[in-house]
């Protein structure tokens, strides 16, 4: 045996991430107003490349709102501009406060110190120790922000956030500070101890309730959000005349490019030999945007229409008939990877007949049958546990196992931990709290 180094020849297959690959993959996963901004940038590199004009071919009317492809930091038309941002908000109404030049720096420091929320998390007396100054300077600062807009902000705790909208009101009266005092009664529904504590009847209380209820529990969270957002759908299902449905792009905002054959024409004649090689990478550039879009949009299709017709009965009868559907049935039924239906799915929404819906909400997991008996989606199941309690009579609520047993009666093998699971996630109380919710309002 012999040891030395020698030469040898072995072939070897390996996939390798090329930038218009890994452009190709962007863009697939994107939404249709998401991928524009790619394409924006890309026709800002590539001047052979330009937006393609509408097809002048006439369509049913869709759902979308009207052709826009501008950016996102540009209001959609007709609609106002998102306001400024909260810390700017809050800045301009301390330097509009009869605050003194050390009460706007302790003003501008509490500012840095809001959590998403709009509490303030940090004790006054750490935040006086990190100043150098007295306590009461700073509670006094923070109680008068407190009335900023919007009032709440500020606040240690949830009570005291909402006393401070209440007090805005005029409505801070003593029953109403011992409710906020006991909020953990509140949130389990012990109502009848609550009337005893604040000393009201049963419709004084439930008039509190509702009061509060109409208060923002997260000032800045709500003042953040804006102007409230539109979904667009990229996928549309439109009738036929003979009572079908097809698949299309939303042509509003489906991204087409196409290359400027009379640019590339003129260009390359008054070209030196020096810059043939770059117009040339431009030409290939363009022409291989052109058909990873065409592709993007053959694969959406493709992925839509083969989910679509899985949840036939979704679309005939609503909720209660979607059938389970994992990724795997999907990709074996176009002949994609797994992985590539997941990225066509992503960040879409399909217009039905149904309403609007993400692509992956077809998506759920099978809850098996009884004895044998056909699977049923998870997404029904949780469908089907809401009606039941939503059709509950005051004399009869369902206990999750009597949930469990009626579910049973219909084919589906489900526990009880199942059901409370679902139920939980529905925001939906126990049955000892609904049983005292209802109890009260009778």
């Amino acid at each position: 045996m012999t040891l030395g180094p020698k030469l040898a020849l072995r072939q070897a297959q390996s996939l390798v991430m090329t930038p218009q690959l890994r452009q190709a993959i962007l863009l697939l996963q994107l939404s249709n107003l998401d991928a524009w901004s790619v394409i924006e940038q890309e026709m800002e590199r590539n001047p052979l490349l330009e937006p393609a004009e509408p097809s002048g071919a006439p369509r049913p009317p869709s759902p979308a709102p009207p052709r826009h492809h501008a950016t996102r930091h540009e209001p959609p038309d007709g609609m106002a501009a998102p306001p400024p941002p909260l810390h700017e908000r809050l800045a301009e109404q301390v330097r509009l406060s009869p605050f003194d030049a050390g009460e706007r720096q302790i003003a501008a420091h509490l500012i840095t110190l809001l959590d998403s929320d709009g509490r303030m998390t940090t004790p006054s007396a750490d935040i006086a120790r990190a100043l150098g100054i007295d306590t009461t300077r700073v509670e006094r600062v923070r109680l008068a922000m407190m009335q900023f807009e919007p009032t709440g902000l500020f606040a240690h705790d949830l009570g005291e956030c909402l006393a401070a909208q209440l007090r805005e009101r005029n409505r801070l009266d003593p029953a109403m500070a011992m409710l906020l005092r006991h909020l953990d009664l509140l949130a389990r529904r012990d109502l009848r101890r609550l009337q005893t504590l604040c000393g009201v009847d049963q419709d004084d209380l439930a008039a509190m309730i509702t009061e509060i209820r109409a208060l923002s529990p997260r000032p800045a969270l709500d003042a953040m959000a804006g102007a409230p957002s539109i979904i667009v759908p990229d996928v549309l299902m439109l009738p036929t005349p003979d009572h079908d449905w097809i698949i299309e792009l939303n042509p509003d905002t489906m991204p087409r490019v196409i290359v400027n054959s009379a640019l590339t024409t003129g260009t390359t004649l008054r070209l030196r030999d020096a810059d043939r090689p770059f117009m040339s990478e431009r030409l290939a550039s363009a022409n291989w945007l052109v058909r990873a879009l065409q592709q993007r949009a053959e694969t959406i299709i493709r992925v839509a229409t083969a989910i679509m017709r899985r949840q036939s009965g979704f679309l005939a009868h609503g909720v209660g008939h979607l059938r389970p559907l994992v990724l795997r049935d999907i990709a074996e039924a176009v002949g994609l990877h797994e992985s590539t239906v997941s990225r066509v799915t992503a960040n879409k929404y399909i217009a039905t007949p149904r309403g609007l819906f993400e692509l992956k909400y077809f998506f759920t997991t099978a809850i098996p049958g009884c004895t044998g008996s056909a699977n049923h989606s998870a997404e029904a199941v949780r469908h089907r546990i809401k009606l039941l309690i939503s059709q509950e009579s005051r004399q009869k609520i369902l206990s999750d196992d009597a949930i469990v047993n009626e579910l049973i009666k219909e084919g589906i093998d489900i526990s009880r931990r199942t059901v409370a699971k679902y139920r939980d996630a529905l925001k939906i109380p126990n049955s000892a709290q609904r049983k005292r919710e209802k109890a009260f309002e009778a």
